[in-house]
């Protein structure tokens, strides 16, 4: 008798244990499935400039390539095209240096409504080869050993606040030995060639330390879109399907406060927002899931460009 209420007991426990989990998960599920978006800027070139990618670009624009395509490769992020970037760059005069700054990043996320920016420099790039001698059964041998060094200066940037989230230094090295080695070759003649070459598997281990980079800073990030119009009681939102939302979630709406600029740095600390308002979701797939229609569930007065954010 006392082992079936011993049973029982543990029975229900699991029950009610399982099922706060159940709960856990389910209030966690939204945050974790929106997605951020990302903008992934030219990395400046501080190599020696001899080396060129298959498609004839420099090594800052191929590793910033190569890190765009790993990022929409995870499924997690939105990322901006390229073109959208230059175009904003070209028309504020933002890049005209030829060196993106946290501020002017900034300036371009706002715009973009983009959460975070990727940027930074490529200090190292290339090949180191030394020679080794050596003998077997009385005839000379000749060895060479070769390494392929890739290094790179990140910087991730909250654009909301120009506020640089992390700054970090990347090495990655692949070496080899043999009879002989050739590094000679500066170009690619394709992709293909590129990935089977030391610094070409060396630049991949480094862009997948950037990757998981951006995964640690990626949640520190509060994600937000905007309303595009309200029209007839329902309000449109520049995110949907492709931004991770469901129909059915519910939103805040917030309308930006005076901004807080820090005196000495002159830097944006934020504003202070007030809440107007919620809304829900009832179709995320308008505009092939760039953008949602709600409805309202309290407040009014809507305008274009007010915030949304997360509960």
């Amino acid at each position: 008798m006392k082992l079936n209420v011993f049973k029982t007991t543990v029975l229900i426990g699991a029950i009610i244990f399982f099922s706060n989990q159940d709960l856990i998960f389910a209030k966690d599920e939204k945050p974790q499935r929106i997605k951020k978006r990302v903008a992934v800027f030219v990395f400046e070139d501080k190599t020696d400039k001899s080396w060129r990618w298959w498609n004839n670009k420099g090594v800052g624009e191929g590793l910033s390539e190569m890190i765009v395509t790993e990022l929409v490769k995870t499924g997690n992020y939105r990322v901006i095209e390229r073109q959208e970037l230059d175009q904003i760059l070209n028309e504020q005069n933002l890049g005209a240096s030829g060196t993106i700054t946290p501020e002017s990043a900034a300036q371009v996320g706002k715009v973009l409504g983009v959460e975070l920016a990727v940027m930074g420099a490529v200090t190292e790039f290339g090949y180191k080869k030394s020679d080794t001698s050596g003998r077997i059964k009385g005839f000379g041998l000749g060895l060479e050993s070769q390494s392929a060094t890739v290094g790179l200066d990140l910087r991730m940037v909250n654009t909301t606040t120009a506020e640089i989230l992390s700054a970090e230094n990347i090495r990655r090295e692949k070496s080899s030995k043999g009879l002989k080695v050739d590094t000679r070759q500066i170009d690619f003649k394709s992709q293909t060639d590129f990935d089977e070459s030391l610094v070409g598997k060396a630049a991949r281990d480094a862009v997948q330390d950037v990757i998981k980079l951006i995964d640690k800073q990626a949640p520190n990030v509060p994600w937000q879109a905007k309303i595009v119009t309200e029209k007839d009681g329902l309000v449109f939102i520049n995110a949907g399907s492709t931004s991770g939302i469901k129909s059915g979630d519910t939103f805040f709406v917030y309308r930006k406060g005076e901004e807080l600029v820090d005196p000495d740095t002159g830097l944006s600390l934020g504003s202070v927002d007030a809440k107007i308002g919620e809304i829900k979701v009832i179709n995320a797939d308008i505009g092939e899931g760039k953008a949602a229609q709600c409805t309202i569930v309290s407040g009014s007065g809507f305008q274009r460009g007010d915030f949304v954010r997360l509960q």
